[in-house]
This record gives C-alpha cells, sequence and structure tokens, in this order.
C-alpha cells in the first residue's frame, strides 16, 4: 500500500521544518492581535456552493465531495475561509461589534494535478478579519503576510496589487470585457469559452497561453471603479507606502474565487519561477451575507505551507536541524531493566528526554543506537552496577564516563544536560 496520489507522508525527519515555520506564524499571529481558530475538515457543500461560487474551477472540478451515511452532501474543505465566516456566523461573533481577527493552520483538499509544491491534501496558514471596512484593515493584513515572510529570510518578494470594485462596479465593466473577449472567442480555452458569459473576469485569471494573449490589452477594471471603490484603494496604496512596502499594480489580478470584492492581492516569490506565488489574498465584504449573516466586511489570506517549505530549502533559508539532547538508558537483564525503567522516569519527569532499550540489544548495539539517535549521554546498568548500586554515565561526545550512583543518576544528569 502507499499514499494516495497528491499526498504525503511528513516523516518524523522532516516534522522540525514545519514545526519551525508554524513557531513563526503563532509568533507573528500573536503580535498582530489574531487569534487561532480550528474548524472541522469538512462542512456541508452548500456552504462552499454559496461561498465560493458554483462557476469557480474549485467548485465544479477540484472539490472532494461524498454522501454520508445519511444521505447528506459533504465536502472536505478546499479553502478555509468560507468555514471561518460559517463558524462566526453559528457562534454569533458579529453580536458584539468588535473587529474579529483569526488565524488558521491546517489541511485543504482540492483534486489537482500534483507536482512540486502541489498536492491533493495540501496545509495553509491563512487570516480572516471580520468586522472592518478600514483599508487600514487590508494593509494590515498584507503587512502580516510580508513581516511573516521576511522572518523566514525571503526578500525577493513582489506585491501585486488590484481592486476588483464591488458588484454594482463590475457591471459595466463585465460587459465591456465580453465585448472585447468576443471577437477573440476562438483562442480561449474551453474553460474559459463558458466563463465568458458567466464569469468573463476569470479569463483574466487563466494561465493558457491562448486566454492570456486574448485577454491582452484588455480594458482595465480599475478604470470602472466608483467613487468610493477608488478612494478605498488609494488608501490601500496610501498605507502600504506609509509602512514601507513596495507593490506593483496588476490589471489582471482578480483571484480564483468570486466571493472576492475590492482589494485583491498576491505575494511572489521569483526564485519559484512558474510557481511562484505564495501568498493571496483579498477584500470579501459579501460573503457573510451569501452564506445567510448580516452584512459584515472581511478581508484576509492564505499561504500553501508545502509550497513555502519547498522555497526555504531551495534557498537553504531553513535553520539547522535543533539537536535532540537525549539520555540513553543500556540495561542488561531483567533486573537491570526495571531500575533502567525507573531511572528514565526519573529523568522524563524532570524535563530530560530519556529512551530505554527495547529490542535486547547487546551493549555494544546499544550505545551504537545511542550514538545513531544523537545522545548526549548514555547510563549504563548491568549485573555488576546493581550489586554496587551504581550506574555509569558515559558522555558521548567524548567517551569519557564516571561511576554516579542510581539515586543520584536523575539529578546529575539534570545538572549536566542544563549546562
Amino acid at each position: 500500500m502507499q499514499a494516495l496520489r497528491g499526498t504525503q507522508d511528513i516523516l518524523p525527519r522532516d516534522i522540525w521544518k514545519w514545526n519551525y515555520v508554524e513557531k513563526k506564524i503563532r509568533e507573528w499571529c500573536r503580535l498582530y492581535r489574531f487569534g487561532e481558530i480550528r474548524t472541522p475538515m469538512f462542512e456541508a457543500t452548500e456552504l462552499f456552493l454559496r461561498g465560493i461560487g458554483d462557476t469557480t474551477d474549485v467548485v465544479t472540478k477540484e472539490m472532494y465531495t461524498f454522501n454520508d451515511r445519511g444521505g447528506r452532501s459533504i465536502t472536505l474543505r478546499p479553502e478555509n475561509t468560507a468555514a471561518v465566516v460559517r463558524s462566526f456566523l453559528e457562534h454569533k461573533a458579529y453580536a458584539d461589534d468588535n473587529v474579529h481577527k483569526v488565524f488558521y493552520i491546517g489541511s485543504m483538499f482540492r483534486y489537482d494535478r500534483p507536482q512540486a509544491g502541489r498536492f491533493r491534501e495540501f496545509h495553509q496558514f491563512g487570516v480572516e478579519t471580520l468586522g472592518s471596512y478600514s483599508p487600514a484593515a487590508d494593509a494590515e493584513c498584507i503587512a502580516l503576510a510580508v513581516d511573516f515572510f521576511h522572518s523566514l529570510g525571503l526578500k525577493d518578494l513582489k506585491l501585486l496589487i488590484n481592486s476588483i470594485g464591488h458588484v454594482e462596479c463590475r457591471k459595466a465593466y463585465r460587459e465591456r470585457l465580453i465585448k472585447f473577449l468576443e471577437p477573440k472567442k476562438d483562442q480561449l480555452c474551453d474553460d474559459c469559452k463558458e466563463r465568458l458569459y458567466k464569469n468573463p473576469l476569470r479569463v483574466l485569471d487563466c494561465k493558457e497561453d491562448g486566454c492570456k494573449a486574448a485577454s491582452e490589452g484588455a480594458p482595465q477594471i480599475t478604470d470602472y471603479l466608483c467613487e468610493d471603490c477608488h478612494n478605498k484603494f488609494e488608501a490601500v496604496k496610501k498605507y502600504l507606502t506609509a509602512l514601507g512596502i513596495p507593490y506593483e499594480i496588476d490589471s489582471r489580478l482578480v483571484r480564483g474565487l468570486d466571493y472576492y470584492t475590492n482589494t485583491a492581492f498576491e505575494i511572489q516569490y521569483a526564485p519559484l519561477g512558474a510557481q511562484s506565488t505564495i501568498c493571496g489574498g483579498g477584500r470579501y465584504d459579501g460573503l457573510v451575507e451569501e452564506i445567510g449573516g448580516p452584512a459584515t466586511p472581511g478581508i484576509g489570506f492564505a499561504i500553501g505551507l508545502e509550497r513555502l517549505i519547498l522555497a526555504l530549502e531551495k534557498q537553504n533559508l531553513l535553520p539547522a536541524e535543533p539537536k535532540d539532547e537525549n539520555v540513553f538508558v543500556a540495561v542488561m537483564g531483567e533486573d537491570a531493566m526495571a531500575e533502567g525503567l525507573r531511572i528514565e522516569d526519573g529523568l522524563r519527569r524532570n524535563g530530560v528526554p530519556a529512551e530505554i532499550d527495547l529490542q535486547n540489544r547487546s551493549l555494544k548495539g546499544q550505545l551504537k543506537q545511542a550514538n545513531k539517535q544523537g545522545a548526549a549521554y548514555a547510563v549504563i546498568i548491568g549485573e555488576q552496577e546493581l550489586k554496587q548500586k551504581l550506574g555509569v554515565v558515559r558522555d558521548m561526545n567524548n567517551n569519557s564516563q564516571e561511576n554516579v550512583a542510581l539515586d543520584d543518576i536523575v539529578e546529575y544528569l539534570k545538572k549536566q544536560m542544563q549546562r
């Protein structure tokens, strides 16, 4: 048996990379006053149909959807914004009129074509700010992502921003875009031919060469913004400048989910090449209403952790693997095992990681294992040591050793490990 295509095991030898990144996430989210939220991995399918949009690729091609034994349509979450909004409504968090700022780390699922940094089960770090119309919330959200990346050593970043206005702004632009693309319809991929009249903005987001060529020179949505949306976008740019965050305006940037309004942004990391986008987000002021709640603005982003860790590996930006300082207890015989277990337990209760031999290996084999697992010290207990009520404590770095009373070994090693 093997893991299913598009999934992977994260083994103990690699988990430290994930722990390192997740520690950074929690550090920066604490500084920005975002609280952690954990939502279920599966939700009612209707949540994503209403939240993401039934014409998006995610809904039409990529969702893992099934009926449970009760006949309910269930979907493994393909993203987490809709689930956070559902939680926000279910627990009536909107009732206190405060701005709600949350972050999450977790698995998402999409039936996608697996490639480097892209999986069918993948992990995301994301944030959501609910309850503020202020463009300052947009700037804060972007600043958190930039600060997080910089703390990992990722410097060659490019921030792309755009405004796609609100529903009313987009009506005139939508008509103009359709008129522009209609004469080039034959150049579009099959998906975009369908999108052209349902959601023409999605053509701008298509990665197919024909669609890119067809949309070259397309009218820019920023020319169709109402005064309010225009002013909000200008404020976002002003605040980013005040924060010292450089940006580029990309008129083709619309993002792939239907719930976005006004600000849309991506952060790219050039060394990754074609798959350079490592963060995407934007504002979604109509999503809460779409899911059945009161008018509530929101903005957020998501970062794919597989792709991020791949970038850190490629650029040699991961720190050295942390040393797992531990003590190995080598025993010979049943009586020695009983004493060894007592010492092992005492070490753990005093905060010292410890492991005892469970394979009845020879002393040579046990010391070899101690060395292999990077033990700082080995405690050796045999029949002779038991008679003398002593244990041999060996420093695995220089092979020096000394006899220590069995009752004193825990305290002795506790002090040695604290040096």
